[in-house]
C-alpha cells in the first residue's frame, strides 16, 4: 500500500494574525497631538468661524433683504457694513493658519482603528467630513472672491453657494462641538497640578522638538500676520502695511478704487452724453431733468464710505442731490420704496430696489462728484447713488431711472 506524505499545517504567526486584525498604523508620539492643544486651537477657530459666520448674514441680508425684514435695516452707522464686511473677510483670512493648525493637532486621529466603531462613531465622523469639506470650501472661495479671481467662471451662483455651505458647515460645527463637548471641557480645564505638570512636560519638550506653548504662540502669530498683511484695505491707516491686500484702496480715479469699470457694464460715453437725462416715475408729477437739470438744484455734500462685498472699503466725499429731495419733487409717498434702473446691460445689480428708509435718509444721494471733481466715467457718470449703510454693489452707477413702488 502506497502511502503519501502527510502535510502538516504550520501555525499563522501571531504578528501575521495582529497585522489581519489591526494594519501598520504610524505612531504619533508628539505632545502636540492630545486634547488641550487641539482644544485651544479648536477655541480660536471657532471664534473666527462665529464671526465670519454671523458677518456674512449681515451681508447676505442686507444685499438680499426677506421682506418681513427689508424695512427694518438700519442707516445707521453710516460705516455699519463697511465695520461687518471688513470682519468678515479678515476672520475668513485668520482662519486660514488656524484651520491648518487644529487639522495638525488631529490628524491622528485618521489612523485609529477600527475607523468605525460605532453607529455613533460613523456619524462623528460623517459631520468631521461635512465640516472639513464646508471649512475648505468656505475660506477658498471666500479667499478667491476677495482677490476678484472668479475661477469658477460667471455661470457658478457663488453668492447662494457660499450662503447655504456656511449654514451647513455651521451644522456640523455645532454637531461636533455637542459630541466633543466633554473633550473640550478637559483640554480647556487646568487645574493647579495639572498646569505644572503641562509646564515640565514643556521644558522636556523644548529640549526635544517644538513645546505647545511655542507650537500656539507660532499658530496665533500666523494668524495675526495674515490679517495685518490684509486687513488695510479696509482698516485705511493700516494700507501701507497690508502687503498681501488684494486691494490697495489708496490707488484709482479720484482717490477712489474701482470695482467695475463702464467697458465690464457696457457703458459707452455715447449713452451717457448730452441725451442723457434722468427720469423719476411712479409720483404725482413724473421728472425728467438733465445733468444741468440735477445741478441747479439744491447740492448736499455727505461723507460716506463705499464698501463692497470683497472686504475693500474706504471713506470719501460725496456731492450731489438728495433722493429724497427728487422724490417730493417728483410727489412721490414719503413711505415708497423706490427701484433704480441703469445704463448697465450685462449685471446682475443693474437694477436694484432701495427701501423707503434708505431712500429718506438725509445723506442718501444721487452723487454727481466725488472727492471735490465730477464723477468720471468708471465710477457712474453721470450719476449715481450712494447711501449709508449699504453694500457697494447696490449703490448703482449710471442712472438713468428711479421708479417709485407704491
Amino acid at each position: 500500500m502506497r502511502r503519501f506524505p502527510v502535510r502538516v499545517r504550520k501555525p499563522i504567526p501571531e504578528n501575521l494574525t495582529s497585522f489581519l486584525r489591526q494594519p501598520p498604523l504610524p505612531r504619533f508620539r508628539s505632545r502636540l497631538h492630545d486634547e488641550r492643544t487641539a482644544s485651544l486651537i479648536g477655541t480660536a477657530l471657532g471664534a473666527a468661524f462665529a464671526t465670519a459666520f454671523l458677518t456674512g448674514l449681515v451681508s447676505h441680508v442686507l444685499q438680499h433683504p426677506p421682506s418681513w425684514l427689508a424695512h427694518h435695516l438700519p442707516t445707521r452707522p453710516s460705516w455699519g457694513y463697511r465695520l461687518t464686511q471688513g470682519l468678515h473677510v479678515a476672520s475668513g483670512i485668520a482662519a486660514i493658519p488656524l484651520l491648518l493648525a487644529k487639522l495638525w493637532t488631529v490628524y491622528p486621529k485618521l489612523f485609529e482603528w477600527p475607523p468605525l466603531k460605532s453607529v455613533l462613531h460613523a456619524l462623528e465622523r460623517l459631520s468631521i467630513l461635512v465640516l472639513f469639506s464646508g471649512a475648505v470650501f468656505e475660506l477658498v472661495t471666500g479667499l478667491l472672491n476677495s482677490a476678484q479671481w472668479y475661477v469658477w467662471g460667471a455661470q457658478f451662483p457663488f453668492v447662494q453657494t457660499h450662503y447655504w455651505v456656511a449654514w451647513i458647515t455651521v451644522g456640523a460645527l455645532v454637531v461636533h462641538v455637542g459630541v466633543k463637548a466633554p473633550a473640550i471641557a478637559r483640554g480647556l480645564r487646568s487645574p493647579k497640578k495639572e498646569l505644572v505638570e503641562a509646564y515640565r512636560a514643556d521644558l522636556e519638550a523644548q529640549r526635544r522638538g517644538v513645546s505647545r506653548r511655542a507650537f500656539i504662540t507660532t499658530t496665533a502669530v500666523a494668524a495675526g500676520a495674515v490679517t495685518v498683511a490684509t486687513v488695510g484695505e479696509s482698516v485705511t491707516p493700516l494700507a501701507t502695511v497690508s502687503v498681501l491686500s488684494p486691494r490697495d484702496v489708496t490707488v484709482g480715479e479720484q482717490r477712489l478704487p474701482v470695482n467695475r469699470t463702464a467697458a465690464q457694464a457696457g457703458v459707452t460715453r455715447a449713452v451717457t452724453g448730452a441725451d442723457w437725462r434722468l427720469r423719476v416715475t411712479g409720483g404725482a408729477r413724473p421728472l425728467s431733468l438733465s445733468l444741468d437739470d440735477l445741478a441747479a438744484l439744491a447740492q448736499t455734500s455727505a461723507a460716506l464710505p463705499i464698501a463692497c462685498v470683497e472686504g475693500w472699503s474706504v471713506g470719501a466725499h460725496w456731492q450731489g442731490v438728495r433722493i429724497g429731495d427728487l422724490l417730493d419733487l417728483a410727489g412721490a409717498p414719503h413711505d415708497a420704496d423706490i427701484r433704480v434702473t441703469s445704463l448697465e446691460k450685462n449685471g446682475a445689480y443693474a437694477v436694484m430696489v432701495m427701501e423707503r428708509q434708505y431712500a429718506r435718509d438725509p445723506s442718501a444721494l444721487l452723487a454727481l462728484r466725488l472727492n471735490g471733481q465730477p464723477l468720471t466715467l468708471d465710477h457712474g457718470y453721470p450719476a449715481r447713488i450712494i447711501v449709508p449703510n449699504r453694500p457697494g454693489v447696490l449703490q448703482t452707477k449710471w442712472v438713468q431711472q428711479m421708479a417709485v413702488i407704491a
